[in-house]
């Protein structure tokens, strides 16, 4: 039997289906929510764990000549590394952050898993280098890795080559801050030659086993300063991506609670040290004296203050390598031993291709497993 009036059964059938699809749609969204989350949570975990890599494997960088001329015991020289390089981080702007964030690449083309991927490579390297004692840079590893997961998201010209504050920068201080450090070291102890030629051997050695240590607080300070502040562009070029700070030039800016976290990880990682690379900085490249690390550590603290007042991101390691055979060509030429600083300086030539390349294959690597 017909009946007039509305189909209220049918009303209830389209008013379930209507609620069921929104319950579908809600939890694509939750999933979709939640899955960006959770990567960019890793990226964050990964970014802290470099930081926390590059403090062990860079403490040599900051306390290696003290260590040597036995100003300091390792355990004191540590400690006194890792909390300098805490306070450094948190007092010296974010200039060479903001040159990682957004000089590399536009953050506007950045994903978290190129972040992922570069972090990754970066990483990799670290502990590759850090197991044969190797003193490459974990700075330029960091910058292989964006350039190499850049190429692979977005091509070559995503790239910022010729930027006068991104690439191009890093690359003028990947050749200016060893030089620097050598020539600054050179001068620095011609001129203490010069003004204490007539002074007693034995008091000379007792003034600067007092003066080095303040050279050391000097060189822990300005590692923190410079080296923290990759970690902390990196982090925020992340948080770009996931929309949670502006990814303009203009808006970019780094959290306090990243300032204070990459802070942290690194002085951690500074108190765990790394042995390898000590022995190499502090006596397999030359013999040093109380006046030798003086003169090398003000030379290499110097640049490292300078570069991160312009954000540059430098390498604490090239800078107190040259410093160091810098005070060693003082002596003479024979004191350097050379075929170690060529075994560092083909790692210093590597550290870009190789960590670019790994962050290359890595990206690919998670696009495979579906996850971009």
């Amino acid at each position: 039997m017909h009946r007039d009036g509305p189909d209220l059964e049918g009303d209830r059938v389209e008013v379930r289906v209507g609620q069921y699809e929104r319950q579908i749609h809600d939890k694509v969204n939750y999933s979709v929510i939640d899955h960006s989350l959770l990567i960019l949570v890793l990226v964050i975990a990964l970014a802290l764990a470099f930081d926390f890599i590059n403090g062990f494997h860079d403490t040599a960088n900051a306390i290696a000549t003290s260590v040597s001329t036995r100003v300091l015991t390792p355990r004191r020289a540590i400690m006194m590394a890792a909390v300098l390089n805490f306070v450094g981080a948190l007092t010296v702007g974010t200039a060479v952050a903001k040159t990682m964030g957004k000089g590399i690449i536009d953050p506007a083309l950045a994903t978290q898993f190129l972040v992922l991927a570069a972090v990754a490579s970066a990483i990799i390297w670290n502990l590759v280098t850090w197991y044969w004692g190797i003193p490459s840079s974990s700075s330029h590893a960091l910058v292989g890795g964006i350039v190499g997961a850049g190429i692979a998201e977005a091509g070559f010209g995503a790239i910022k080559w010729f930027d006068p504050k991104g690439v191009l920068l890093i690359l003028k201080g990947l050749v200016l801050s060893p030089t620097a450090g050598f020539l600054g070291a050179f001068a620095i102890m011609v001129a203490l030659t010069i003004l204490l030629f007539r002074s007693p051997r034995a008091a000379i050695g007792k003034t600067f086993r007092w003066l080095q240590i303040g050279s050391a607080a000097f060189m822990s300070f300005s590692h923190g300063a410079n080296d923290a502040q990759k970690a902390m562009g990196i982090i925020t070029l992340a948080l770009a991506s996931g929309g949670l700070v502006p990814k303009s030039d203009a808006g970019f800016y780094v959290p306090l609670w990243v300032m204070v976290a990459c802070a942290v990880a690194m002085g951690l990682g500074t108190a765990v040290g790394g042995w390898r690379i000590i022995k190499t900085m502090g006596s397999k490249i030359v013999k040093l004296e109380p006046i030798h690390g003086f003169a090398a550590e003000t030379s290499a603290a110097t640049v490292m203050m300078a570069a991160a007042h312009f954000g540059m991101p430098i390498s604490t390691t090239h800078c107190i390598s040259g410093a160091i055979m810098g005070v060693g060509a003082t002596r003479r030429l024979s004191a350097v031993r050379w075929g170690v600083a060529g075994n560092i300086l083909v790692a210093w030539v590597l550290t870009i291709p190789i960590t670019a390349l790994i962050a290359y294959f890595i990206f690919y690597f998670l696009r495979g497993l579906g996850f971009h």
